[in-house]
């Protein structure tokens, strides 16, 4: 394999995927700081403050969007300081704190993981410490035991989970995919987000769905639906070729960036598993989930899918030979009446 070839992001997504989105001295280093930073009970954004300027020595400050010249968050080690943008809202404030927070205490586990043979290039290398401080991040906001139990009694309603931590639907949903823990797991999910032009910016598979790693997605997958129905939440029972079925919940994303003339990207994200979970999920409420026969036919991408009868192929298949009849035209332009079904 040419692993000169491949994006840094590529690299790290495959490296992610190995560990299965868990990172234990991660989780460990994140319990500490909780503790050594008395953040149980406290308002967040007030104790991260206080035990970066005690502990570290650092300054924390919001400044207005035009002096931070498009940035979000901007670290000054020479002045100890921290700027925020006043974009940010309060919980973005405070994942950005233990974001920082991350990368002066646990310096050690970021480089060991940075240091995978995986990993092959500084590119490489320094995004994947920047996933992992996130990670970090995502784990001083939503601590293990508490999100774990609080997504259990609640049935994973993402909602009431980003009010309970103050964190975005974004975080909530990729926190879900960490619980990971030997012994007390969560149910294994996968994630994907997208923008509304298909390109796949965020994607993990806990739940042994397949993603392309080139070309676009499937467009039957609930989470293109998503764009239809802006700010909504979408389910969808779906079936692979090889007939295993997963339940999905996909929502669009509205990115906050600036003012009125400043552009508001859209993205849509999806988190769902094997079906058989489903019913631990407050979405799956109502569903049929047993007769599978209704689950949508869904598949990778259309070069792997060999769902030769789909109104919705785009290309030709690979692992099928290209038979064109300029005389019958079929579903698609790939299928003519006769052909594989």
């Amino acid at each position: 394999m040419d692993h000169g070839a491949r994006l840094p992001s590529e690299e790290v997504t495959d490296l992610i995927q190995r560990q299965m989105n868990h990172f234990p001295a991660l989780e460990e280093g994140a319990e500490a700081i909780r503790r050594e930073a008395g953040l149980e009970g406290e308002d967040l954004f007030q104790g991260l403050s206080r035990y970066l300027e005690k502990a570290h020595g650092i300054q924390v400050r919001i400044e207005k969007v035009g002096a931070m010249r498009g940035a979000m968050r901007r670290f000054l080690p020479e002045r100890r300081e921290l700027v925020l943008s006043e974009l940010l809202r309060r919980g973005s404030r405070n994942f950005q704190l233990a974001y920082q927070v991350g990368r002066l205490t646990q310096s050690a586990a970021l480089e060991s993981v940075s240091r995978d043979r995986l990993l092959t290039t500084e590119d490489s290398r320094a995004l994947c410490r920047v996933a992992l401080a996130n990670y970090f991040a995502a784990a001083v906001l939503m601590p293990y035991r508490p999100f774990l139990e609080a997504a259990r009694s609640e049935r994973y309603d993402i909602e009431l989970l980003c009010h309970r931590f103050r964190a975005s639907f974004e975080q909530v949903c990729h926190r879900l995919t960490t619980l990971r823990r030997s012994g007390t797991e969560g149910i294994p999910f996968h994630l994907i987000r997208i923008d509304i032009a298909g390109n796949i910016s965020k994607k993990f598979s806990g739940s042994g769905i397949r993603f392309a790693r080139f070309s676009g997605a499937c467009p039957l997958w609930n989470v293109f639906a998503a764009f239809l129905t802006p700010g909504m939440f979408r389910v969808q029972t779906s079936r692979m070729p090889d007939g295993t079925a997963y339940f999905s919940v996909a929502r669009t994303l509205r990115k906050e960036t600036g003012g009125y003339h400043s552009p508001h990207p859209m993205e849509a994200i999806e988190i769902g598993c094997e079906v058989r979970h489903a019913r631990e999920l407050v979405y799956a409420d109502g569903v049929d989930l047993e007769n599978l026969d209704a689950a949508v036919p869904v598949g990778v991408t259309c070069r792997l899918c060999e769902r030769m009868d789909c109104e919705q192929r785009a290309f030709p298949p690979l692992h099928y030979p290209l038979q064109v009849d300029e005389n019958v035209r079929g579903v698609n332009f790939y299928t003519p009446v006769g052909g594989r079904g």
